[in-house]
């Protein structure tokens, strides 16, 4: 399997897994339901990186989205009313948010902490031959 479409199709599987623990969080365990959607947001960062990326080390990825993942976080304390505005929109509170939480930089490093070790480990064995 192509390296760019594994990395394509995890950043899908990420918004799937996202956006259903966003719409079932009243049927999720209350941790998952609580922590999932911005892990899953920061793994979908990663694997964006890893596929725009791809002939960059994992460290590259990595860190390039602790830092875009943190800039989005801190950009949630800017409250100049156009950036209100697009936070207002659906997708706009899914991209940048809707206010800084410091529990959400925790999520992001474990997201992206998560999508390393799934990349390592599991996405590495679905492009070997057999």
């Amino acid at each position: 399997m192509p390296a760019r479409f594994k990395y394509a199709a995890a950043v899908i599987v990420c918004i799937g897994l996202g956006l259903g623990s966003r719409q079932f969080a009243d049927i999720l365990p209350p941790l998952v339901a609580e922590h999932a959607g911005d892990m899953l947001w920061a793994s979908m960062v990663y694997f964006g990186f890893r596929f725009v990326g791809i002939h960059r080390g994992l460290a590259w990825s990595a860190w390039l989205s602790i830092v875009f993942s943190f800039a989005i976080e801190f950009s949630q304390l800017i409250t100049a009313d156009w950036i209100i505005r697009i936070r207002n929109t659906v997708l706009g509170a899914l991209i940048l948010g809707k206010g800084f939480l410091y529990v959400d930089l925790v999520r992001y490093v474990c997201g992206i902490g998560l999508a390393l070790i799934i990349d390592l480990v599991g996405l590495k064995k679905i492009s070997r031959p057999a």
